[in-house]
């Protein structure tokens, strides 16, 4: 049998512990996330989903409980009893009424001479007429027949489980807002820090060059000394834009509720489609109709609506239908007489007053209602102001990015036209330092003006309940 050479074991386990060792050290790499991506992944870890999911399944339950109420309902019953000690009670004695009454005859008969002496006194005793086992057993069948409150019932919880579904979507929709503002903050954070690096790296170049003209004897000691300045003032503007970019890493990552330390990128832009806002009246109309919010606070006050019903049900009787079945017996020694009965008929109950209970219940419900009516009231107000200033904030953006992008053409010429002036000794170095601040400038609101542009349109889609109807498919199958 041949042995290993141990040295070439050695070398095999040193090779793998350095491949190992080797990965460690390697980054992570970071998972690109689209917006889409980022969005289905909210959408299955939220928790404010999940719990909205979890009140979907209950409101359904409650409609079968509601329905259950109608059925009839079946109950069976049993008892068995053994005594240990009979009751006993004051009862008339029969062995003397039976013998006064033998005697009676036989005397009325002339069978033998009449003897009063025969006669005994009545008097009463302690009997007992129960039997030491007993056993009972019942099957009842019951069908209520009317009944103003299973009826209200059903559809009070009908209502309900559309309110369950009306949250569901608003609280959907309201989590793909939040990540589309998260995830275009983090854009805008990278376009941010590209801007500002950018322009250090620009200030740098720059910097080198003033050096070698400076060594050559065509710049002054004056005008190196600024450029080197502008490059340590632009340095821990570019430190404090890669801290707000982690920031924005960390928000995202909380908003698509995935571990803090998982590496993640993302991948996307900003685009520019122009927004018809000449039609506000139709837009405000919109949303007060297919706003989530609204529509789900219209079915908070229809829920509520249903529960004065409810309660007004109250005054109303129960009619129900009944059967019922028994089977029972009874025995001193455990050889039972057995028997059985059965019974149907009609039942009716009506309460004609229980301390004014059901008035202040229904007065309750009402003012409820009221309430839920004048919250639905401020709500669209609410949502009407809320519509108009998106609106207006749009008519304002896309005034102002038709402008910028104007603007940072103009400022990337003016820049270029300073550097070449500066090396030509035609330019100074303060015009090459203003034109670079005036270029980030023109980036930076451009981009900002994007974002705000993207995040208003978000947001008013929202409010006019245009929220795609492809994030709800992984809910439809809860709600049938």
């Amino acid at each position: 049998m041949k042995h290993k050479n141990p040295f070439y074991t050695y070398q095999i386990i040193k090779i793998l512990f350095l491949v190992i060792f080797v990965n460690f050290l390697l980054p992570a790499q970071s998972k690109v996330y689209t917006l889409e991506e980022a969005i289905n992944t909210s959408l299955n870890n939220n928790r404010d989903i999940t719990i909205s999911v979890m009140n979907l399944k209950k409101s359904e339950a409650a409609v079968r409980e509601a329905y259950g109420y109608a059925l009839p309902s079946v109950d069976v019953s049993g008892n068995f009893s053994h005594f240990l000690k009979k009751p006993l009670m004051s009862f008339p004695d029969f062995g003397s009424l039976l013998q006064n009454a033998t005697y009676s005859i036989l005397f009325d008969e002339n069978v033998i001479p009449r003897d009063e002496n025969k006669f005994k006194p009545v008097s009463n005793v302690l009997q007992s007429f129960s039997q030491t086992n007993n056993y009972s057993t019942s099957i009842t069948l019951t069908q209520t027949l009317f009944s103003s409150a299973v009826f209200k019932g059903i559809g009070a919880s009908q209502i309900y489980n559309d309110l369950a579904k009306a949250d569901l979507k608003s609280t959907v929709s309201k989590t793909v807002l939040s990540v589309q503002k998260t995830f275009y903050g983090v854009l805008l954070s990278k376009e941010v820090f590209e801007i500002t690096k950018s322009s250090f790296e620009n200030a740098q170049a720059n910097l080198n060059d003033v050096k070698a003209l400076y060594k050559e004897g065509m710049v002054s000691e004056f005008d190196m000394l600024q450029a080197e300045v502008q490059v340590e003032n632009i340095r821990p503007v570019v430190m404090q834009m890669e801290n707000n970019l982690k920031t924005a890493f960390d928000g995202l990552k909380i908003t698509m509720g995935i571990n803090q330390n998982e590496q993640i990128d993302v991948s996307g832009e900003f685009i520019y489609q122009p927004f018809d806002v000449n039609n506000e009246e139709e837009l405000i109309n919109e949303a007060l109709t297919s706003n989530y919010e609204v529509r789900t606070l219209d079915l908070k006050k229809q829920v509520d609506q249903a529960f004065v019903e409810l309660d007004v049900s109250e005054y109303w009787p129960t009619v129900a239908a009944f059967g019922q079945y028994s089977y029972a017996g009874s025995s001193d020694t455990w050889k039972f007489n057995n028997y059985s009965s059965a019974t149907i008929g009609v039942s009716f109950s009506l309460n004609l007053w229980h301390g004014n209970r059901t008035k202040n219940a229904v007065e309750q419900s009402t003012i409820t209602y009221q309430q839920t009516e004048q919250q639905l009231f401020q709500l669209k107000e609410y949502t009407k102001l809320n519509v108009k200033s998106k609106i207006q904030e749009l008519k304002r953006v896309q005034d102002l990015i038709e402008v910028q992008n104007k603007n940072v053409d103009v400022a990337e010429r003016a820049y270029n036209i300073a550097k070449v002036r500066y090396k030509e000794g035609a330019g100074s170095q303060m015009e090459l330092q203003n034109t670079d601040l005036a270029l980030k400038q023109a980036r930076l609101n451009r981009i900002q003006s994007l974002y705000s542009y993207l995040t208003t349109r978000f947001e008013l889609d929202q409010l006019l309940g245009r929220t795609s109807p492809e994030y709800f498919t992984n809910f439809d199958q809860i709600e049938n």
